[in-house]
């Protein structure tokens, strides 16, 4: 079948279905403190503490990694 136009979609009452297709990012953090605060609010009591970003950067990505 031919793919149809917007408008006629609408008026067939069709279903639009448009998802982006993007894998989940971790949760990340400015501070340590943001991330203590986080963790102690999860319940998560053995994580580690890992920067994203390059170590030559002096900006702070922080993401929790369990263990």
């Amino acid at each position: 079948m031919a793919k149809l136009h917007t408008r006629l979609k609408r008026k067939l009452r069709m279903k639009i279905n448009r998802r982006r297709n993007r894998a989940p990012r971790p949760k990340t953090f400015k501070s340590e403190e943001a991330a203590k605060r986080y963790a102690e609010a999860k319940g998560i009591k053995d994580y580690k503490l890992v920067n994203i970003r390059s170590s030559s950067s002096k900006r702070k990505k922080l993401k929790i990694v369990g263990g």
